[in-house]
């Protein structure tokens, strides 16, 4: 029986070989790796990877789509929302965790802040996004495309644009361009407090046309930081560096 995509799920199904060959070339799954798919779907994208891999745990939240994976035997299906799993039980042969998938577009970014928390345990990221999305966390200060998802996963993970994928490349054709991000962490980040970065970050981008001084000004008042930081600019024009010392001078204070 054909599976009629959700609207509640954001389901849109892979369907282009083309582009699938190349998702999974840029992936380049080992049979040592350790990797889980979240959102799994009809498993145009499974079927490949773990045919390289020999297997694969899979997230997926659709009950009938997971009933259909269980019967996979090289599948482990996590039935789940992608929001509530604990990443550090998923098991790991050797070396860290590969994390993969074609991510709902409805909750794109929250699941990007909640694969922050086990970044630790993580040795890349391969996701396909809505381009728009992708243009956010890859631009550069100073762009229209920097925003807060720019800052809160540059200070963490090094990121490219690996490729470009159109609408009719799914079924079925979501409203809007795709593209598949890749996500490595840094081998040394700085030592942030994340719990204040966040909420520094999110106050600074909270009035992005506003200087900063009608906004993060006077939080960093409130937290009695009185070293030097230029307040004359909005939020897009100061570099994660910037952000990163900023925080870190204000850890000691906080």
């Amino acid at each position: 029986m054909k599976h009629i995509a959700r609207k509640r799920f954001g389901q849109h199904f892979l369907s282009d070989g083309g582009i699938i060959d190349a998702i999974v070339d840029a992936i380049a799954p080992q049979p040592s790796d350790s990797m889980v798919e979240i959102g799994p779907g009809l498993a145009a994208l499974t079927q490949p990877l773990v045919e390289r891999l020999g297997h694969l745990h899979v997230i997926e939240l659709d009950r009938d789509l997971a009933q259909r994976l269980r019967s996979h035997s090289q599948l482990t299906v996590i039935e789940s929302d992608v929001l509530r799993v604990d990443f550090s039980q998923i098991p790991v042969k050797a070396g860290k965790l590969r994390v993969v998938g074609n991510l709902p577009y409805n909750i794109s970014t929250p699941i990007l802040f909640h694969l922050l928390d086990y970044v630790h345990i993580v040795q890349d990221q391969h996701f396909m996004l809505q381009k728009e999305v992708i243009d956010r966390m890859v631009a550069l200060p100073d762009s229209a495309d920097f925003s807060r998802l720019s800052v809160m996963l540059q200070w963490r993970y090094a990121m490219d644009n690996v490729l470009f994928v159109p609408p009719e490349s799914f079924d079925p054709p979501p409203r809007v361009d795709s593209a598949v991000v890749r996500m490595v962490p840094l081998a040394q980040p700085p030592a942030i407090d994340v719990r204040l970065f966040s909420e520094m970050v999110q106050v600074a981008f909270s009035q992005r046309r506003k200087l900063l001084r009608h906004t993060l000004g006077h939080w960093l008042e409130t937290k009695g930081f009185s070293g030097t930081f230029d307040l004359q600019r909005r939020a897009q024009e100061v570099p994660v560096q910037a952000y990163v010392d900023l925080v870190q001078q204000i850890q000691p204070l906080a």
